[in-house]
């Protein structure tokens, strides 16, 4: 009873990693709150392959749903899931990935729990709220934290009186870290045909295809990111030799994809991806509030700008100043000149 929960989401058998980053935010989460962490699984033939993924990251209770028809995922059974499953338990805060699934199953959780939900919060903490209008505070309630206002301010959310506490988190935004490789959780194997009526299952999936994405940015330890002050396509080339020769990928923020400088699969920030790597290029890029959000945890920040004073410079630890075309093939040719 007023557990913390995540919904984990898998791909077959794999479960995926925003998932771990949940666990890993939900175990912290449940410590401050002196609750138990639970898991939630839905699939196809996951017994005995998905419980020794999902207990290391410090899982209480891990719900296995296990029945034909629950992979591929489809809205109405896996809804039912967390429907009837939170009715029964009645946890006090709900967390799953702002993914595909996430977005899909969160609001017709919520709407049918009438619980409210925060959708693509980029931070989550424990704290208390006063009602002044009604003289009334609330202790230990979750901060749904994100980006409002097109990102021009970072708001913190609260849910007083519903529950449970609903919020899906974008992946790369929280660090997965096991707690502990034998941790012993109690895994409990529920009877899917308890919380799924037959009718449920009448929308079936016919086909399904997944294509890789062409870059590997969540995973690149460093990334050479380009802004509208790249100024061109022929621009991007240019930082695209040097991620190569850097052996990392190239990235975006929102204003160079508008303007057609790269591929919207390379945005990173609020609407694009959210990464963390060890070096970060910030090239030609001001630092609006909405990029930074999806590259703040980068382990070093160098920006290269014309404008001493852009905003992302406030952020990085170290400040080139002067235009893309000059100083980016003078780093091409120190890395050539120091790499053989």
């Amino acid at each position: 009873m007023n557990n913390v929960f995540v919904y984990c989401e898998i791909d077959n058998f794999q479960v995926e990693e925003v998932s771990f980053e949940l666990l890993t935010k939900g175990r912290k989460l449940a410590n401050r709150l002196g609750v138990q962490l639970e898991a939630i699984v839905a699939g196809t033939d996951i017994k005995g392959k998905v419980e020794q993924q999902i207990l290391p990251y410090g899982v209480d209770i891990l719900h296995v749903f296990d029945a034909p028809g629950l992979f591929p995922y489809t809205s109405k059974p896996h809804t039912d899931i967390l429907v009837n499953l939170f009715k029964r338990e009645n946890p006090q805060i709900c967390l799953m990935g702002a993914t595909v699934i996430g977005r899909d199953l969160g609001p017709r959780v919520s709407s049918s729990l009438t619980s409210g939900l925060t959708a693509d919060c980029t931070a989550l903490e424990i704290g208390d709220y006063e009602d002044k209008k009604n003289q009334k505070t609330y202790r230990d309630l979750l901060y749904q934290i994100r980006p409002a206002f097109g990102g021009n301010i970072v708001a913190t959310i609260v849910n007083p009186d519903h529950r449970p506490q609903m919020a899906t988190v974008r992946s790369g935004v929280m660090k997965a870290e096991i707690l502990d490789p034998q941790y012993a959780g109690q895994i409990i194997y529920e009877k899917v045909s308890d919380f799924v009526p037959a009718e449920d299952y009448v929308v079936k999936v016919v086909a399904r295809e997944v294509k890789k994405a062409k870059n590997n940015l969540k995973g690149a330890p460093i990334i050479v990111a380009g802004g509208y002050g790249v100024g061109s396509k022929e621009g991007f080339d240019l930082l695209r030799k040097l991620a190569d020769e850097l052996h990392g990928e190239v990235g975006a923020s929102r204003a160079a994809v508008d303007a057609g400088f790269c591929e919207h699969d390379q945005q990173i920030g609020q609407t694009g991806v959210t990464v963390r790597p060890k070096v970060y290029f910030a090239c030609g890029i001001s630092g609006a509030i909405q990029h930074v959000a999806g590259m703040k945890e980068s382990g070093i920040v160098i920006s290269i700008n014309t404008d001493p004073n852009a905003p992302i410079n406030q952020i990085a630890d170290y400040v080139i100043t002067g235009s893309v075309e000059e100083v980016v093939p003078k780093l091409i040719k120190y890395y050539k000149e120091n790499s053989k």
